[in-house]
C-alpha cells in the first residue's frame, strides 16, 4: 500500500536523499491514511543524526536536540524530525536515562506505543512498512502494545491513558495482555504530570465513544487513580424514577453530548453533574432517596477535580457554573422580569449549553419522556427577551464607571454597588434604561450610601 505523499513533503524528503539519508513518516498521520481519516499531524523519522540534519538545512531549531529531534523549517513551515533511536532504562515511567542514535527503521518502531502507531511511510515514495502486525490489528480492530506490553508501559505509564483514548477516538478493543498489563501497572500513572492525564482524559471525554475509553480506565484501576469520585458512583443506586446507577447516568449523559455533538464544556458538565449525589443521598418521607443540594455539592466536587488536573480558571468555572445551575425550575407564571434575571443570572453566552446539558441529563434516564414543553416554552420566552435587546448585563446599561465619576462617584465598591443595583432595577422594568433616569437613580443612591 502507498501513501500519498504532497509535494511540499516530496521536496523536504528530497534534501534527505541528495544527501544519501532517509526520511520516514510514521505514526499517527500514516494510520489514519489506511483509515480513511484526516491527519495533517506529522512525525518525521531520520536516519540521519541531528547534528547532520542541522547542516542540510539553512533554519533549524534544536526542538529537543537531547533525545535527536530537530525542527527544520523549510519554505516557511516546521517540521519535527526525530534520528532514529533506541532508549534506555526508564526510572520514573516516563523519561528514558540515554537515548542511542541507530541506523535501523525497524528497531526505532520497536520503541513505539502500539502495533497500530508503528507504520512507516517511505518518503518520497510512500510506500508503507509494517513491522508489528499493525495492518493486522487495524482490520481487527484492536489496540496492541509493541512487543511486551509492561515494558511499554514500563517506560511511559501514560500510554495506558493512551490506550484508553484510541479506544474512544476509534472505537478499537484493547486487547487482552494489554489489558491486563494495564491493571497490573495501573498505580503507576500517578507518576505522570495532572497535565499530561488531563489531556488524554479530555480526549477521550470529548471523543465519539467515550464510554469505551472510561470503562477501560475503570476496569484497570485507572480511574480509581485518576477520578476516584467518578469511581465511587459505579454500582450506586438512585432509586425512584432512576432505573440506571449514577455511574451509568453520568455515562449515558455523556454518550448523549457525544452523539448530539455538543460542545466540549456540555460534555464535561454531563460526565459530572451529578457526581455528588453519593454525598447527598437520604431517605424522604416517602421512603425514597433524595438528593437535595447534589447540584451544588457536584460543582464544587468538579471544581476540586479541575483543579487536580490544572485545568484553565476559565473552563473550570464554565463547567462548574453550568453543573451548579442544572436543575433550574421553570413554570409558565414567571414574569417577564424573572425570565430576564434568569438571562443574566446564568450568562447569554451559557444559555444554549445549559439546555443542552439538561436535555442530556434528561436522556439519560432509562425510559425518559422527550424534552418536555415546558422546557421548550421558557426556550421561547428567553428568545423573546433577547430579541428585545433589553438591558440584560452591565454594559447593556446607558451608564457606566466613566460617567458614575463625571457625576463625582468615586471608583471603588460603592460603584459597583451603584451600577449593581441600577441593573437590577432596569432588568425589572427595562423603560428605566435611559441615561436621564440612570444619573439621577445613582446620585441618590450615593447620596444614601454615603449616610
Amino acid at each position: 500500500m502507498r501513501m500519498k505523499i504532497s509535494k511540499e513533503i516530496s521536496e523536504l524528503a528530497s534534501v534527505f536523499s541528495k544527501a544519501g539519508f532517509s526520511l520516514y513518516l510514521v505514526g499517527g498521520a500514516v494510520r489514519d491514511f489506511m483509515l480513511g481519516k484526516e491527519n495533517n499531524d506529522y512525525d518525521f523519522t531520520t536516519d540521519a543524526e541531528p547534528e547532520e540534519v542541522k547542516k542540510l538545512f539553512r533554519r533549524t531549531i534544536d526542538t529537543g536536540i537531547k533525545h535527536g529531534t530537530v525542527t527544520v523549517i523549510f519554505h516557511g513551515v516546521h517540521y519535527e524530525i526525530t534520528t532514529f533511536r533506541t532508549e534506555g532504562r526508564y526510572s520514573d515511567s516516563r523519561h528514558p536515562e540515554s537515548v542511542v542514535f541507530v541506523k535501523s527503521l525497524e528497531e526505532d518502531l520497536k520503541r513505539r506505543d502500539f502495533t497500530i502507531n508503528a507504520f512507516a511511510a517511505s518518503l518520497p515514495d510512500g510506500n508503507i512498512l509494517d513491522f508489528h502486525g499493525g495492518m493486522k490489528d487495524l482490520r481487527k480492530k484492536t489496540i496492541r502494545a509493541i512487543g511486551n506490553p509492561e515494558e511499554r508501559f514500563s517506560e511511559d505509564a501514560l500510554r495506558m491513558m493512551r490506550a484508553a483514548r484510541f479506544s474512544s477516538q476509534l472505537g478499537f478493543r484493547i486487547e487482552k495482555e494489554t489489558l491486563s498489563a494495564m491493571k497490573e501497572l495501573s498505580g503507576t500513572i500517578v507518576r505522570i504530570s495532572a497535565e499530561r492525564i488531563k489531556d488524554e482524559l479530555w480526549k477521550i471525554i470529548t471523543s465519539r465513544n467515550p464510554r469505551l475509553g472510561l470503562e477501560a480506565m475503570r476496569t484497570t484501576g485507572l480511574m480509581d487513580c485518576i477520578l476516584p469520585e467518578l469511581s465511587g458512583t459505579y454500582g450506586f443506586e438512585q432509586g425512584g424514577m432512576h432505573r440506571e446507577t449514577l455511574y451509568e447516568h453520568l455515562l449515558l449523559a455523556l454518550e448523549y453530548a457525544a452523539e448530539h455533538d455538543y460542545p466540549a464544556a456540555v460534555r464535561l458538565a454531563a460526565l459530572f453533574h451529578d457526581i455528588g449525589k453519593k454525598e447527598t443521598r437520604e431517605k424522604g418521607e416517602d421512603r425514597e432517596w433524595t438528593f437535595y443540594g447534589h447540584d451544588k455539592v457536584s460543582a464544587r466536587m468538579t471544581d476540586r477535580i479541575f483543579r487536580r488536573l490544572k485545568t484553565s480558571n476559565e473552563e473550570r468555572e464554565k463547567v462548574c457554573h453550568l453543573i451548579e445551575n442544572h436543575m433550574f425550575s421553570y413554570t409558565p407564571d414567571w414574569t417577564d422580569s424573572a425570565v430576564r434575571r434568569f438571562i443574566n443570572r446564568i450568562g447569554i453566552d451559557n444559555i444554549n449549553d445549559l439546555f443542552f446539558l439538561r436535555i442530556a441529563d434528561m436522556s439519560a434516564t432509562v425510559g425518559a419522556r422527550p424534552v418536555p414543553d415546558n422546557l421548550l416554552a421558557f426556550a421561547d420566552r428567553i428568545n423573546a427577551e433577547l430579541e428585545h435587546e433589553n438591558a440584560l448585563t452591565m454594559k447593556d446599561l446607558r451608564i457606566n464607571g466613566e460617567k458614575l465619576m463625571k457625576l463625582g462617584i468615586k471608583p471603588g465598591p460603592m460603584m459597583g454597588r451603584i451600577l449593581k443595583t441600577l441593573l437590577d432595577e432596569v432588568i425589572e422594568e427595562p423603560a428605566l434604561n435611559n441615561q436621564e433616569y440612570l444619573e439621577k437613580r445613582a446620585i441618590i443612591l450615593s447620596q444614601d450610601q454615603e449616610q
